[in-house]
């Protein structure tokens, strides 16, 4: 690692929130596991294998080229896409053996030109309803209607019906509830067509976590599987953040009063103050909207100051520090933490939007990796990060 600002992820954090979520699900449930935007930005090999490991029985992804990834480097759960892919890309999706989402007859029309011959290449899909999320899926009867007869090709498998709730996170669940009796209803069609589905799906995780009742025959755990989830709304399961920023102090100097620091003259000091540069900007994925926010220097808080600039940005030090001193930007330093919630709450947003936001030039370090070499194929042991060795 040639650079002061890293990332730790911890891989028996992945796992052992797996193994919780897990535990609260009824028997015979099958857990999905959600490893798009590389795995939440903690690495979507890593966080595969740890999926597998705690037992879960199928993979999620956003794109194509997600899952041929995973499929590059071993993984051979089964795996489906979550963005319905393009007719021409059929035939490399079938030749990788994945499960696609579908949404509308048309696709089937055009995605026939493209369906590779052999009888033993079946087309694997789950088909998506929208019931109110108003993003993806087939919302009228007709549109289903329509659908039917593309399904019931003796070369298509019908995997999953599955539909994805707005509000889960949300203390009110009126809506939630709507949604799910839309499914319900939406259900009748695919029965009374008298298609064969493997599994009927609805709940993402905080929906799993909070209404276990609702898991139905499997359950997508993306946020959950990384420590994110509406803890005062599950206070019965503890799942801890996997993943940890870290950087160093570069310089460290007094301002004096009425000085100006940062690009635009965006902050003076309003009296003598000790402030510091840290080497994290908005090309790391630390936005300008973390202005405001707090890090921590020798277990005390330091908060941003000025504009955040591209490869570093300001914070003012709660007194003289050593240049060199490390720095906390998500993750604890004695009695001392920041957490993703209190970040996302700060820009208005969602834990997975910072970790996903991390770029490359964040190098990822991958904790506990002796534990979890003993628990996989060394043939499978692989770094989604440059730099991060496993």
């Amino acid at each position: 690692m040639n650079r002061d600002t890293w990332s730790e992820v911890s891989l028996s954090n992945i796992r052992n929130n797996m193994l919780k979520i897990r535990q609260t699900l009824p028997k015979n449930v099958k857990l999905m596991a959600v490893v798009k935007a590389n795995g939440y930005g903690h690495g979507d090999i890593e966080a595969a294998l740890m999926a597998q490991q705690a037992g879960a029985e199928q993979l999620a992804v956003a794109y194509l080229d997600e899952a041929l990834r995973l499929r590059e480097h071993g993984i051979t759960l089964p795996i489906l896409i979550l963005t319905p892919i393009k007719p021409r890309q059929l035939k490399l999706a079938i030749e990788h053996d994945l499960m696609l989402t579908v949404t509308s007859a048309s696709w089937f029309r055009e995605a026939r030109c493209f369906k590779p011959v052999t009888p033993l290449r079946k087309l694997r899909v789950h088909v998506k309803l929208d019931t109110g999320l108003g993003r993806l899926g087939i919302y009228e009867k007709p549109q289903w209607d329509e659908m039917v007869p593309w399904l019931r090709a003796a070369d298509v498998i019908v995997e999953g019906v599955y539909t994805h709730f707005a509000t889960a996170g949300r203390e009110d669940t009126s809506y939630l509830k709507q949604q799910y009796m839309r499914f319900v209803d939406m259900i009748e069609w695919v029965k009374e067509s008298r298609l064969a589905v493997n599994s009927y799906h609805c709940a993402g995780s905080a929906a799993a976590l909070r209404f276990p009742e609702l898991a139905m025959d499997m359950v997508r755990i993306g946020a959950a599987m990384y420590g994110y989830y509406p803890q005062k709304l599950v206070p019965t399961i503890k799942l801890e953040p996997a993943l940890s920023l870290h950087s160093t102090l570069m310089q460290v100097k007094k301002l004096k009063k009425g000085e100006y620091l940062g690009y635009d003259n965006s902050y003076q000091a309003d009296e003598e103050q000790w402030v510091g540069t840290v080497p994290i900007g908005y090309a790391d994925g630390w936005s300008q909207s973390m202005q405001g926010t707090e890090l921590l220097v020798n277990g005390q808080r330091a908060k941003v100051i000025g504009k955040i600039c591209m490869d570093q940005l300001m914070i003012r030090l709660p007194g003289p520090c050593k240049e060199g001193s490390a720095v906390t930007l998500i993750g604890c330093q004695g009695a001392e933490s920041i957490t993703f919630a209190e970040l996302a709450a700060h820009i208005g947003s969602v834990p997975q939007e910072i970790s996903t936001s991390l770029t490359a030039r964040v190098t990822r370090i991958y904790t506990d990796k002796g534990e979890a070499r003993k628990r996989w194929d060394k043939r499978l042991i692989v770094s989604s990060s440059k730099g991060a060795i496993l």
